[in-house]
């Protein structure tokens, strides 16, 4: 097992392999992607980060399976004790990392403590390893300090928590009526969103319900959903784009009977979002997913607010 890093500031480190898409996101924002020797199959954003030699792959091609069948396919080998990743290892000893920017919230969602493990036993020159581990917006931004003092990149850090942290206070509002949210991590089983989202919601101005902020996501079923009631729904897939969640809609969703006896459907206040980008993962655009949030919850409050375009879908 590896040992725990105690963050220090010049730390030399000029090569980084990011086992984390939101890592390597923090990366090209703060212009340290120059350090960058390793990404995964998962790190698409900005596009150049596509480019860079990949460490990490999936054993499976989530792209041909639906929900369901992501769902059976990773709960088989979780009960296994199989991989959901795999390590490319002569990527990696070619990438000859200093650190290895690593995560420890999902061992489905990205590269997980196995993959570490492996990486640190096959590499001559032992990396520096820094484990990201944020359950709330709050740990998501001061998560920027470790990783800027690692890297020596401390002003920039400093100057990207102070906007996203301005971002946030010009969504803050006081509201005489919080609609009641309900967002869906999962589809086929459902999934409540949890993490960060709960309190994203409430920044937003909305009731977060069911699950509470830092909580994990767990499964939910459609009568517990009918019970809570809720003025609205979004749907936030795990790691899926908006066209892609609004296949899983479409297929699992849209004529279900259960479903379409939910007041929030009827009313026509469901909607999907490109969770794939704002929600999902851990990374500073969570705070642009909030001002989606606010244009979704308070249209009315926000309308001037500008937010990227497909991000997210009205359901009628």
């Amino acid at each position: 097992m590896f040992k725990e890093l105690h963050i220090r500031s010049s730390m030399n480190v000029k090569r980084i392999v990011s086992f984390l898409p939101s890592a390597t996101e923090l990366l090209y924002e703060l212009g340290a992607d120059h350090m960058i020797y390793g990404v995964t199959h998962e790190c698409n954003y900005p596009p150049e980060a596509s480019k860079k030699p990949r460490m990490i792959s999936s054993t499976f091609d989530s792209e041909k399976l639906n929900s369901s069948e992501i769902d059976t396919m990773t709960c088989n080998l979780l009960k296994d004790g199989k991989d959901i990743f795999k390590l490319n290892e002569q990527a990696l000893l070619n990438a000859n990392p200093d650190l290895i920017i690593s995560q420890t919230t999902c061992e489905v969602c990205a590269a997980h403590t196995n993959q570490v493990e492996k990486a640190v036993q096959i590499l001559p020159k032992k990396p520096i390893i820094y484990s990201m581990d944020p359950h709330t917006l709050t740990e998501i931004i001061s998560s920027i300090s470790d990783i800027t003092k690692i890297i020596g990149y401390e002003e920039k850090g400093k100057k990207l928590q102070k906007k996203l942290q301005n971002d946030i206070e010009q969504v803050k509002v006081t509201v005489g009526h919080k609609p009641k949210i309900l967002a869906i991590e999962w589809v086929k089983p459902f999934f409540t969103a949890g993490h960060w989202v709960p309190e994203m919601i409430q920044t937003a101005g909305g009731e977060n319900i069911i699950s509470k902020p830092g909580e994990h996501s767990r499964k939910i079923t459609i009568h517990e959903i009918m019970e809570s009631d809720p003025d609205m729904i979004i749907i936030m897939p795990c790691g899926l784009d908006l066209p892609r969640t609004l296949k899983e809609y479409q297929k699992f969703l849209e004529d279900d009977k259960n479903w379409k006896q939910l007041r929030a459907v009827k009313d026509g206040n469901v909607f999907l979002v490109d969770a794939d980008s704002y929600f999902s993962k851990p990374s500073i655009r969570t705070i642009t997913g909030v001002q989606i949030l606010a244009k979704i919850i308070h249209p009315e409050i926000f309308k001037l607010m500008s937010v990227p375009k497909n991000a997210f879908l009205q359901m009628k």
